[in-house]
C-alpha cells in the first residue's frame, strides 16, 4: 500500500502539490477562528459541586457579582491610614471609575473595606462580564494601573491591583509571547540541525516551509471541527500545537529523508529511491502516527473538558502531518531529486560514523546494557512517588509582579483569601422560603471551621429559596492549604450542618481547583492505561508479535517514571519548590510517551526489517542501531531543544514543563530507543517476534547491497 502511495506522489508531483495548495487556500478562506477560554471551571463536568454552585448562582442570584480585581491602598511609611488618607482613596477610586474603562462597571471604595488594623484599604473593581479573563478586561486593568500613578502623586499612598483579572494579566505578560518564542526556537533548531546533518540549505529550509503549510491546514481543520462539534479549546492548545506539528513533522520527514539518502547511496535513481523510501518507512511512519493519534484520542475519556478538547485537536494535527509526510514531502523532493542535497556531495558516500561503536556494543553486550539502562530508569522512577501536584499558579510567577506584591500587601490587614472568597450556597429542596434564623446558625457553624477567616451574612436570592454566603479563607485561593480546606473540612461541615430540608454547596476558585484535582486523579487512573493498551495493539499489529509490545510498553512506562522523577529531584528536592504543575504528568504523557514512542517504533521496525532480510539477531541489532541512531538523535534533539527554550521563561511552571519534556524526550531517544529496546530484543532473540515466523530471504537487490556503514548524527 505504501509503495502505491509513494509511486502516486512521486509520479504525479505537481498534482499532489497543487492539491495541497488548494486545500490550504480553502482552509484559510473558510475555516473559523479557533475559540479559547482561560476559565478552568468551563472544563469541569456538570456533576462537580463547584459547577453546580455556578449554575445555582446564575439562577438564584443573577445580579450577584464578585470583584474582578481589587486595588490595595496603603501608606508609603506603613502607618495606619488617616481620615485624610481614606478620603484620598475614595477620590482616586471615583476618578478611576470616571474613566469609563471597557468592561468595567464600577470602581468602589467603601468604609467597610478598611482592615481591622487600619493599615490597608481596598477598592473593588466590578466588571460587566463574569469572565474575569476577558481580553478587553485585561486591557482595562492595565490602563487603570497606569492612570492611577499620577492620581497617587504627593498623597503618601501606594496602590497595587490584584485579584483574578490582575493575576491573569500578569501571568500572561510574564510568560511573554510564548507561542512566538517556541515557534522561533523551533525554526532555528530545525534549520541549524538539518543544515549540519545534510549540509544543504534546501533540505534545511524545505521541511520548515512544508510544516508551516501543514500547520495552516491543521489549525483550520481543528477550528472547523471545534465549530461543528461545539468543542472548546484551552489557550494552551496553540503553543502545544506548534510543538506537536513541528516535532512529529520533523520526525517523520527525517525518517523519510534518511531512508531516501540510504537508497540513493545504494545507487538507485532518485525517483525510485524516494518510492522505495516511502514503501520501506511508510508503515513505520503510519504506525508511529497511529500510536500518537490513539494516545491523543484517549484524552476524550477524560472528565476534564480541557483535555477532551486538546486530545482530538492534537490528533487531527498528527493525522494531517502523516498525510503530508507520505504525499507532499515525497512529491516535493521527487522534483528536486539529488539536487536537494546541493551543494554538498557527502550524501554520495558512506562517511565514518560517530555511532559505529554503539551498534556493535549493544549487539555484543545486550545483558550489560539492558541492566544498566533499565536500572537507571528504574532508580530515577522511584523519585516520581514524591510528586506533589501544585495548583497555585501565583506562586510560579515572579515575585516582583504587581498582583503578587499587592496580594502580600493585602495580607498585612486582611485574610489572604480576601481577593477571591469562596462561596457557600444553601438551597431549599422543595422550593420553600428559607428560615433566616436557621441560616444564621449555619453561618456561625461555618465560621467555626479552622482556616475560615470571615463569613458574610446570608444574602437571599430573588425567590427566597436560596442563600449565598461569602467565605474568606485564611489562605490564598489557589494554594494547597485552601484547596485542602475546601475539599475537606469546609465542605464536610457545610453538608452536615445545612438547615433541614436544604442542600449546601461550596464553590469558588478553591472549590474549582479541588474538583479539578479530583478529576485529574480520576483521569490518570483511566486514560493512561487505556492509551497504553491501544498503543500495545498498534505495536503488535506493526511487528506481528505478541511479545515485543509488552517490553516496549514497559520501557515507555520506565521512561515516563524517570522523567517525572527527574523533575521532582530538580524542582522539589534541589530547588525547594512546593510542588510541580498539576498538569505535568499529562504533558509528559503527550510528548514523552506518545511522541517518544515514535523512536521505539522506528527502532523495532528496522530490527524486524533486518531480521526479515535474513540477518542473524545480533547482526540485525547492530545494523538497526547503526542506521537508526542518526535519525532518532536528530529528531530528539530538535524536539527536546524546542521545549528546552521554556526553561528561559520567568514562570517556574513553564520551566518545569520545559525541563521535564526535554529531558524525557532525550531519555526516550538515547536510553530507551537506542539502548534498552534493542538490547532486550537481542536477549529475547527469536522469541521477541513470536508467533510471527516471517523470515524472508534478502529482498530484490539486497544481495548487491553490502552491510551498510553507520550514518552519523552530524558530519
Amino acid at each position: 500500500m505504501f509503495g502505491r502511495i509513494g509511486r502516486f506522489a512521486v509520479n504525479r508531483p505537481w498534482l499532489t502539490i497543487i492539491a495541497w495548495i488548494l486545500a490550504t487556500v480553502a482552509v484559510v478562506a473558510l475555516a473559523p477562528q479557533l475559540k479559547s477560554t482561560n476559565d478552568q471551571a468551563d472544563f469541569l463536568p456538570s456533576h462537580y459541586e463547584s459547577v453546580r454552585v455556578t449554575e445555582l448562582q446564575q439562577r438564584a442570584f443573577p445580579m450577584a457579582e464578585q470583584p474582578s480585581a481589587i486595588a490595595v491602598f496603603q501608606r508609603d511609611d506603613g502607618d495606619k491610614l488617616s481620615p485624610a488618607d481614606l478620603t484620598e482613596v475614595t477620590r482616586i477610586a471615583g476618578a478611576l471609575q470616571a474613566e469609563g474603562y471597557d468592561k468595567v462597571k464600577s470602581v468602589l471604595a467603601s468604609p467597610e473595606a478598611v482592615s481591622p488594623n487600619g493599615k490597608v484599604a481596598l477598592a473593588s473593581v466590578f466588571a460587566t462580564t463574569k469572565n474575569h479573563y476577558d481580553q478587553a478586561l485585561f486591557e482595562s486593568v492595565k490602563q487603570l494601573r497606569a492612570d492611577a500613578k499620577p492620581l497617587l502623586a504627593k498623597t503618601g499612598l501606594s496602590m497595587g491591583v490584584t485579584g483574578p483579572t490582575a493575576s491573569g494579566l500578569d501571568n500572561l505578560e510574564s510568560s511573554g509571547d510564548t507561542d512566538a518564542m517556541i515557534m522561533l526556537a523551533t525554526l532555528v533548531l530545525i534549520v541549524v540541525l538539518l543544515l549540519l546533518i545534510f549540509r544543504s540549505p534546501l533540505i534545511a529550509l524545505l521541511p520548515v516551509l512544508l510544516i508551516l503549510l501543514v500547520f495552516v491546514v491543521a489549525t483550520g481543520l481543528i477550528a472547523t471541527a471545534a465549530e461543528l462539534g461545539g468543542l472548546q479549546a484551552d489557550n494552551s492548545v496553540s503553543a502545544i500545537l506548534i510543538v506537536v506539528l513541528f516535532g512529529v513533522g520533523t520526525d517523520y520527514i527525517l525518517f523519510l529523508l534518511f531512508r531516501y539518502r540510504e537508497q540513493l547511496r545504494e545507487g538507485q535513481e532518485p525517483k525510485k529511491a524516494m518510492i522505495d523510501a516511502v514503501a520501506r518507512v511508510g508503515e513505520t511512519i503510519a504506525s508511529a502516527a497511529g500510536a500518537v493519534i490513539v494516545a491523543f484520542f484517549a484524552l476524550v475519556l477524560s472528565t476534564m473538558g480541557m483535555l477532551r478538547a486538546m486530545g482530538p485537536s492534537l490528533a487531527i494535527a498528527v493525522a494531517v502531518t502523516l498525510l503530508a509526510s507520505l504525499t507532499l514531502v515525497p512529491a516535493v523532493f521527487s522534483l528536486l531529486g539529488a539536487k536537494a542535497f546541493w551543494p554538498s556531495k557527502a550524501w554520495k558516500k558512506q562517511p565514518r560514523s560517530v555511532v559505529a561503536g554503539l551498534g556493535t556494543l549493544v549487539s555484543q553486550r545486550p545483558r550489560l546494557l539492558a541492566g544498566l539502562s533499565g536500572g537507571l530508569l528504574a532508580v530515577m522512577s522511584v523519585a516520581a512517588f514524591g510528586f506533589n501536584a501544585e495548583f497555585d499558579s501565583e506562586s510560579s510567577l515572579p515575585q516582583n509582579l504587581e498582583s503578587v506584591q499587592a496580594s502580600k500587601d493585602l495580607q498585612r490587614g486582611f485574610s489572604a483569601g480576601q481577593t477571591d472568597p469562596s462561596l457557600v450556597l444553601v438551597a431549599s429542596k422543595d422550593g420553600s422560603r428559607l428560615d433566616p434564623a436557621a441560616l444564621e446558625t449555619f453561618r456561625e457553624k461555618l465560621s467555626g471551621v479552622e482556616g475560615v477567616g470571615d463569613v458574610s451574612p446570608a444574602m437571599l436570592g430573588t425567590a427566597g429559596d436560596a442563600a449565598q454566603f461569602s467565605v474568606v479563607l485564611d489562605f490564598r485561593p489557589a494554594e494547597e492549604a485552601a484547596i485542602n480546606l475546601v475539599a475537606g473540612d469546609l465542605r464536610d461541615t457545610a453538608h452536615q450542618v445545612a438547615p433541614e430540608g436544604t442542600e449546601a454547596l461550596v464553590g469558588g476558585t478553591s472549590a474549582v481547583l479541588a474538583d479539578i484535582r479530583a478529576a485529574v486523579d480520576h483521569d490518570y487512573s483511566l486514560v493512561f492505561p487505556i492509551a497504553g493498551i491501544a498503543i500495545m495493539v498498534i505495536l503488535g499489529l506493526l511487528l506481528r508479535s505478541a511479545i515485543a509490545p509488552w517490553y516496549l510498553i514497559v520501557a515507555v512506562g520506565l521512561g515516563f517514571g524517570a522523567t517525572l522523577g527527574s523533575a521532582v529531584l530538580v524542582f522539589q528536592q534541589i530547588k525547594g519548590e512546593n510542588g510541580l504543575m498539576f498538569a505535568l504528568p499529562v504533558f509528559v504523557y503527550l510528548f514523552v510517551v506518545a511522541i517518544g514512542t515514535d523512536y521505539n517504533i522506528l527502532m523495532v521496525a528496522r530490527l524486524r526489517e533486518e531480521i526479515a532480510r535474513g540477518r542473524t539477531q545480533q547482526e540485525a541489532v547492530r545494523l538497526a542501531v547503526t542506521h537508526s541512531a542518526p535519525t532518532i538523535g536528530a529528531a530528539a534533539v530538535i524536539l527536546a531543544g524546542t521545549f528546552g527554550v521554556l526553561m528561559l521563561a520567568a514562570n517556574s511552571m513553564l520551566q518545569q514543563l520545559g525541563f521535564a519534556v526535554a529531558f524525557g524526550i532525550l531519555i526516550a531517544a538515547f536510553v530507551m530507543a537506542l539502548v534498552l529496546v534493542p538490547a532486550v530484543t537481542s536477549l529475547l532473540g527469536e522469541r521477541a517476534w513470536w508467533p510471527s515466523r516471517d523470515r524472508q530471504g534478502p529482498t530484490e537487490g539486497d544481495d548487491a547491497v553490502p552491510a551498510l556503514a553507520p550514518e552519523p548524527a552530524t558530519t
